[in-house]
């Protein structure tokens, strides 16, 4: 499920702000059966989240996960997110991992516009 207002202008390089938000759904799909993604503007920033309904992440991993080779039980390599987090970081953005209203995890991306 996608929601989005029809316009909201970022200025961005595609290619690299593709390959974290790819990583993100892609990591969500590996562990829930649905993902929802929900992009709104607040205060001059792009607001975009990603919810789950999987299994979500214990509060003591939120961070641990966005580390270079912290793969967890889902295989991978554990670096989706830790290129996703500095992808969005050189965009003057941040993600972090909370609780989704869905049950399972949801990552908050804010991007300036």
């Amino acid at each position: 499920v996608v929601e989005a207002p029809r316009s909201l202008p970022i200025v961005l390089r595609a290619d690299a702000v593709r390959r974290a938000l790819t990583n993100l759904v892609d990591n969500a799909r590996r562990h829930a059966a649905h993902v929802t993604l929900r992009l709104t503007a607040l205060n001059r920033q792009a607001l975009l989240f990603v919810d789950d309904d999987g299994p979500g992440v214990p509060q003591a991993r939120r961070e641990a996960i966005f580390r270079a080779f912290e793969a967890g039980a889902g295989g991978g390599t554990g670096l989706g997110l830790a290129i996703a987090r500095d992808i969005l970081r050189a965009h003057g953005g941040e993600v972090t991992i909370e609780t989704s209203p869905e049950g399972g995890a949801r990552a908050r991306v804010f991007l300036p516009l």
